[in-house]
């Protein structure tokens, strides 16, 4: 019954293939382990030096096994009859030059590791591996793939990198399960168009290769969480990226780019990686969509200044402007109140103190701080003393917000009234965010009627209101409103009118639950942090057709 060839003069090597001449490629594979794999349907066999595949591995479902022949009586361990199908195989760091097209016999695998050896190709064989899931092969010599390989329907980890790959097979795109794509440090100097289809790709690396444009095609992997483009040769970003609403992480290190790519308002991107390139400005326009930004990553470029938009980043965590030409910071730059990190060495700063650069980053942020305080001292013509009576100046107004972020927001100012001036700043543009939260309103504004064309998302949290006024009803096109931490006992009945209300936070109020608010349904609040841990209830309204 066995296929598997062996000398009678020595049984205790039966199993292994032997070559003419060659040495036993097998005998690093203990028969225990072979026993083992019957049963558990996983097989690791790297590190043992290989040099080939013994073909009684791959045959390892096929063939009668050796202790079957010599012990006519089995116990309920020894049914090798009831043996698993093998599904993973690990290979990895032998001395593999190539695999057997006998891959072909283990048709349930639904994992093949052989990263980390010497393979020049793979067989045509591997297209048949219908169910396998994780292919490793990192670490190699491979030149091409097979065409076979786009036969693995249901691959969804591919990893190729460490390789000597110079292209893809056009068709590469019908791998549509793939969730993770390694193809880092090889030669690759394009990619193809057909990466349009992989929009279950969660995690794609193309880092260290040659490539010098991106597919257009590319933005159409709307999953795509991490792109990974460190070290290529990239001078521009197709703007296309931009619809690539789901990117969170995007990595372009060490390219050739001259400015930020572009993003749409609706990005979440959170961490952008653009150091070791040669970006001379930031821009407003590159900027200003960049709201959910937490690390941003631009050392070793060739900035000598920072602009005031540096501040719409207000979720900014991290911000490495290591190794740039920049002379003197911008003092807005103190009211990143998330900052944590802030590298500046390398820079010829001039306008910072040495000890207070050393001090690190809160201390920077600190003094940048006192200087806009300096600054405000003294009016916009520079005669005027500012007095506590003073309407707030153009400074005090963030244009930028208003302009590039559609918000007005005038919070944290412990006023009682929002001043005129406020309101008349936001001119024709279309408002979308208002946000007057923290201070001692005791009523809403009676000309946030004249934003109702355009605002949709209206913050009047940590106030004193003690009721909802008839203006805030006309918005009719507001989403979202949040009004925690006031004094409201009831809610107006012309708040039915907002049609297109989904979610308004009333926690730490004094409302009860009344039937009259339905329809709606009450879900727990999203934030429970420690000075939250009784936290009340959101009233959220669904959406209305």
């Amino acid at each position: 019954m066995s296929g598997v060839r062996r000398r009678a003069a020595a049984p205790s090597r039966a199993g292994f293939r032997l070559g003419d001449g060659e040495a036993i490629a097998g005998a690093a594979v203990p028969q225990g382990l072979i026993r083992a794999a019957r049963k558990s349907g996983q097989l690791n066999l790297s590190g043992r030096e290989l040099t080939e595949v013994p073909l009684h591995v791959w045959r390892i479902n096929l063939d009668t096994p050796e202790e079957a022949k010599q012990n006519l009586s089995f116990g309920a361990d020894d049914r090798w009859w009831e043996q698993t199908d093998l599904t993973k195989l690990i290979l990895s760091s032998n001395k593999l030059k190539c695999l057997s097209d006998d891959v072909r016999l283990l048709p349930a695998l639904t994992v093949l590791d052989v990263h980390d050896n010497q393979l020049t190709s793979l067989p045509s064989a591997i297209g048949s591996l219908e169910n396998l899931q994780k292919l490793n092969v990192s670490h190699n010599k491979l030149k091409d793939l097979p065409e076979e390989l786009i036969q693995l329907k249901h691959l969804r980890s591919l990893l190729l990198q460490h390789n000597e790959l110079r292209h893809l097979p056009h068709e590469f795109g019908e791998l549509n399960s793939l969730e993770e794509l390694n193809i880092s440090n090889n030669h690759l100097s394009s990619i193809p168009s057909s990466f349009a289809f992989l929009t279950n790709v969660l995690q794609l690396n193309l880092a260290h290769n040659q490539l010098k444009s991106l597919p257009a095609e590319i933005s159409a992997m709307k999953n795509l969480r991490q792109l990974d483009c460190t070290k290529n040769c990239l001078e521009t970003i197709p703007p296309e990226l931009a619809n690539m609403a789901s990117l969170e992480q995007l990595y372009l290190r060490r390219n050739k780019l001259r400015y930020l790519p572009d993003f749409p308002s609706y990005t979440v991107l959170k961490e952008l990686h653009v150091g070791e390139n040669q970006i001379e400005v930031l821009k407003v326009e590159h900027l200003k969509h960049l709201n959910s930004l937490c690390v941003l990553d631009l050392r070793d470029n060739k900035l000598k200044s920072l602009p005031d938009e540096i501040t719409l980043l207000q979720g900014l965590e991290r911000l490495d402007l290591s190794n740039n030409d920049i002379s003197s910071l911008p003092p807005m730059l103190g009211n990143l109140s998330h900052m944590k990190f802030l590298a500046l060495e390398g820079n010829p700063l001039r306008t910072i103190r040495r000890d207070v650069l050393q001090k690190g980053t809160q201390e920077i942020l600190k003094y940048l701080r006192s200087k806009i305080q300096d600054d405000n001292l003294i009016s916009p013509n520079g005669e005027l003393p500012v007095t506590a009576m003073t309407l707030p100046s153009q400074s005090e107004i963030n244009l930028h917000a208003i302009t590039a972020l559609k918000t007005l927001d005038y919070s944290e100012k412990q006023t009682a009234v929002i001043p005129d001036e406020v309101l008349s700043s936001v001119g024709n543009n279309p408002v979308t965010t208002v946000n007057f939260s923290k201070n001692q309103l005791t009523e809403i504004p009676v000309r946030i009627t004249e934003l109702k064309e355009s605002v949709s998302d209206v913050n009047l949290s940590f106030n004193k209101l003690s009721s909802i006024s008839v203006e805030l009803c006309m918005l009719y096109r507001l989403t979202h409103l949040d009004i925690r931490n006031n004094f409201l006992t009831s809610l107006p009945g012309e708040m039915e009118t907002l049609a297109k209300l989904q979610i308004i936070n009333l926690a730490f109020n004094s409302l009860p639950y009344q039937e009259e608010w339905e329809p709606c349904w009450i879900v727990p609040c999203a934030r429970r942090g420690p000075a939250e841990q009784a936290c009340p209830t959101h009233l959220q309204w669904p959406q209305r057709n």
